[in-house]
């Protein structure tokens, strides 16, 4: 399955000169902590001491998971395409934070279980009507995964050359904690137990069924630590998607901000096939979803807000996104020492 991502280790060169930037503010040496690194950050990736965030995008895939037949959300499968027209409508709380924040919100098609209306923020891109259920087959076929990791390519390529250079991704479909899930334990080799959640939300008999149900998967698709086999076997279009879409954005040097667990796996399945997709990514919040703190200990991330997040939709993205203007807008309006009158 061939994957032509070129993706650039950051440069170093500058980091002197922005750290010394930073420095120079009118401020005790590191008193706006994680801000000035993020700032320091920003700065690498954009290659410069102005950094900018210009046209920031959302882009929300959505896709249905065969497995859901089993019983593994809280929530029917006709949830996905509900919400999707949610979405549309402006009435989701991705909509409304995107909205508050000026980030512009497209929706994908990945692969719902449903026929949508069009709509201008409607990118329909459906692989198939939801994957197959992973208990019996894998998800998709190699083919399928391979045209979802190109789409998503395809999409993070457009709105680049629309002027975008900073760009996060959100996911909506039932069932995709447990495709996550699955990502994690294989990738990671970690306990499947610890990668486990709630979802929506699933009492604790729910919560059962549900390892019990993946447990019953591992067992059907045994040995898989290869990262595309793995995508094959137990992901979702969405996921897939969100997988190429991060891989395209590294490769074109955008500031990538990242959302929670099931935005988590897609991004350690492109960190497999190349591991300097990191460099490109800030990490929004902490998702109260099991195996979220995990996941972020496993990428030596450090998440900028905690405010107990399980929504996903790139909900977490939006209410990150001022931490990003502010560390932005510390570099370049803040006053130095000497540009103040002020001793230090």
């Amino acid at each position: 399955m061939p994957l032509n991502f070129s993706i650039a280790p950051l440069s170093s060169t500058l980091r002197p000169a922005l750290q010394q930037k930073i420095d120079q503010k009118t401020k005790p040496l590191g008193a706006l902590g994680l801000l000035e690194t993020l700032a320091l950050r920003i700065g690498l990736i954009q290659n410069t001491l102005t950094p900018r965030l210009n046209k920031p995008c959302l882009i929300v895939f959505a896709g249905d998971h065969g497995v859901a037949e089993a019983g593994v959300s809280a929530y029917p499968q006709a949830v996905t395409a509900q919400m999707v027209a949610n979405f549309l409508a402006g009435g989701a709380a991705v909509s409304v934070f995107a909205r508050q924040h000026g980030m512009e919100l497209l929706v994908v098609d990945a692969g719902v279980n449903a026929d949508l209306d069009s709509h201008p923020a409607l990118i329909g891109a459906k692989i198939a009507k939801g994957t197959r259920n992973f208990l019996t087959e894998p998800a998709m076929t190699d083919r399928q995964c391979l045209e979802a990791l190109q789409t998503g390519a395809e999409i993070v390529s457009s709105q680049h050359k629309l002027g975008c250079n900073c760009i996060g991704f959100g996911e909506m479909g039932i069932g995709n904690t447990s495709s996550a899930a699955l990502l994690m334990h294989v990738l990671t080799g970690l306990p499947l137990e610890q990668c486990v959640g709630r979802g929506t939300g699933l009492n604790d008999e729910q919560l059962s069924n549900k390892v019990a149900v993946l447990r019953q998967a591992l067992e059907r698709h045994p040995a898989i630590t290869e990262p595309l086999a793995a995508l094959t076997t137990f992901g979702g279009f969405e996921i897939a998607m969100m997988t190429g879409a991060y891989l395209k954005a590294a490769e074109l040097g955008m500031l990538i901000p990242v959302d929670g667990f099931i935005a988590g796996s897609a991004l350690l399945v492109a960190s497999r096939l190349h591991p300097q997709v990191l460099d490109y990514c800030v990490f929004s919040h902490v998702s109260r979803e099991q195996g979220h703190q995990a996941l972020l200990e496993h990428f030596n991330a450090r998440a900028l807000i905690n405010l107990d997040l399980r929504l996903g939709e790139g909900s977490g993205i939006a209410l990150a996104y001022p931490l990003l203007q502010s560390a932005v807008l510390m570099l370049n309006e803040m006053a130095s020492f000497d540009e103040a009158g002020v001793d230090h």
